[in-house]
């Protein structure tokens, strides 16, 4: 009885661990979900007011605000290329890496662009302006260069891919048209022309038929005539038959 108590009791404990688990990787996974939705909306935000900066605020403001904006794009693209790429390409997991080392310095540049938004000296601003956009366009061109190379590569291997698929078709299609016409049955021939020796004799002979043969021969009557006997004398000879 002890040893079954202890048996459920265990199997309740394994369950209560179990259902605990269950529920924190629920959880985890729900709140990943939103973080995920929470970031993607913040981000929505913040390019749509960098836009509206770019449109409403020329000057030193509006200009930072479209770099701000032109570092986030270039980015974010290349990260989602890279990452794409990656799960079927092992060998772009060393560009991810420099991506990575490249997404610092982006964030560092970012972060002090974001700053300079709230800087009230307006000459200090524009004279930093040039050093920021350079700072910006070695980021961005290295960025783009490791995104169409990724790209490059992928298409790379779909044209080599499309190739081989199209030789194979083309081979397929060769043998699914080379088809050979089966010979037909021989046609009846006729006879051979007679020799000179039966021409001379009496014309072409032709084969034996049974049914030609039977056709030949005299049709025999159906009744044949009495035959008559040897006479003798005590027989009455025939009396002619009256003419009248």
């Amino acid at each position: 009885m002890g040893t079954l108590i202890t048996v459920i009791a265990l199997l309740f404990l394994l369950f209560v661990v179990l259902g605990a688990y269950a529920t924190v990787k629920v959880i985890g996974a729900a709140k990943r979900g939103v973080d995920r939705t929470i970031s993607q909306a913040r981000r929505t935000v913040e390019d749509t007011t960098l836009r509206a900066r770019t449109l409403a605020q020329p000057g030193p403001t509006g200009e930072l605000a479209e770099l701000r904006l032109k570092l986030r794009t270039c980015m974010r693209a290349t990260q989602d290329a890279l990452h794409a790429g990656v799960a079927e390409d092992e060998s772009l997991k060393e560009s991810l890496a420099l991506f990575e080392r490249l997404s610092a310095h982006g964030h560092e540049l970012d972060d002090e662009l974001k700053r300079l938004e709230s800087e009230p000296d307006r000459a200090t601003l524009a004279a930093r302006l040039p050093a920021l956009r350079e700072r910006t366009e070695r980021i961005t061109q290295s960025a783009d260069s490791l995104r169409w190379a990724a790209r490059d590569r992928a298409r790379r291997f779909a044209d080599d891919d499309l190739d081989s698929l199209s030789a194979q078709i083309d081979v397929e299609s060769g043998a699914l048209r080379h088809w050979t016409k089966e010979p037909g049955p021989a046609a009846a021939g006729w006879p051979e022309a007679p020799a000179a020796d039966e021409a001379a004799s009496g014309g072409q002979t032709w084969p034996e038929n049974p049914e030609s043969r039977r056709a030949e021969e005299p049709t025999r009557s159906a009744i044949d005539p009495p035959v008559r006997g040897p006479a003798y004398p005590w027989q009455k000879k025939p009396r002619p038959e009256s003419t009248t």
